[in-house]
């Protein structure tokens, strides 16, 4: 297997970023069917609930991560960010007013405050809980550094705190690279995915600079000259948000990792 040896190279498949939907409400059942099929067009293949299962609860909540482990998911993709008292916690957007009862920015208000508002009948969980709630149910994580400029370095710091006392299988990936950079540091052991739309001019530099496992790219933008590029890099190759089987096949028979 590429990307490491096979441990590492574990930790970074079950983070495959493969949720079905995006959205802070839960879906219609036939998406849950898009789910399974998905998961279904490659033996083998690695599910993942992505924004925790935001297909069938409310998004970055622990009722997601629940709801998904009994679905039978392997693991929770999740976002998290950098309160103004430095905490982490789990949320999307870098504003609480798409997925909560409040307003205003998240790095702007203390951890006090953003436990107040209401997640869909849900609070907002911090990094810790969810970590926890991952080794509750046996499941692996993919935290994503949804970091604020100038803060990257504090984000990370905070990050690679939490996961060097989590046992088990994890990646931390970003589209920030001074984000990636900053982890990097903190916490070399744990494997780090580079997340991109695309593959851009002076990815594989980027890629080596920066230590990553795993390169997670958007599959609408993941041809099969890409594909074959990632895999003869020796890395592994992740796509999001994948909800057809017939797009699944494709991406596998390409030599994508995961999706």
């Amino acid at each position: 297997m590429r990307g490491g040896n096979f441990q590492v190279a574990s930790w970074a498949l079950l983070a495959a970023l493969g949720g079905c939907a995006q959205s802070s409400t839960p879906a219609p059942a036939a998406t849950a069917v898009s789910c399974e099929s998905v998961a279904s067009a490659h033996q083998g293949a690695i599910v993942s609930a992505h924004r925790g299962g935001a297909a069938y609860a409310p998004e970055n909540t622990l009722l997601a991560f629940r709801n998904g482990a009994r679905l039978g998911v392997d693991q929770r993709e999740m976002d998290t960010q950098l309160t103004a008292d430095n905490q982490l916690v789990i949320i999307h957007d870098d504003t609480l007013d798409r997925t909560t009862d409040g307003s205003g920015a998240v790095g702007a208000m203390p951890l006090a405050n953003l436990l107040k508002r209401d997640a869909g009948g849900e609070p907002i969980p911090t990094l810790e809980s969810a970590l926890a709630e991952l080794r509750m149910l046996g499941l692996g994580g993919n935290v994503e550094l949804k970091a604020a400029d100038g803060r990257e370095a504090a984000q990370a710091a905070a990050v690679a705190t939490a996961t060097r006392r989590h046992a088990g299988p994890l990646l931390v990936s970003s589209f920030s690279m001074p984000a990636l950079d900053a982890f990097a540091r903190e916490a070399p052991a744990v494997p780090r995915g580079m997340l991109t739309e695309r593959l851009f001019p002076g990815w594989r530099d980027a890629a080596a600079r920066l230590g990553v496992t795993a390169i997670v790219c958007d599959h609408r933008h993941v041809p099969p000259d890409a594909a074959k590029a990632v895999g003869d890099s020796g890395l592994l190759l992740l796509t999001y948000t994948v909800n057809d089987p017939a797009r699944a096949r494709d991406l596998f028979a390409w030599g994508v990792d995961a999706v």
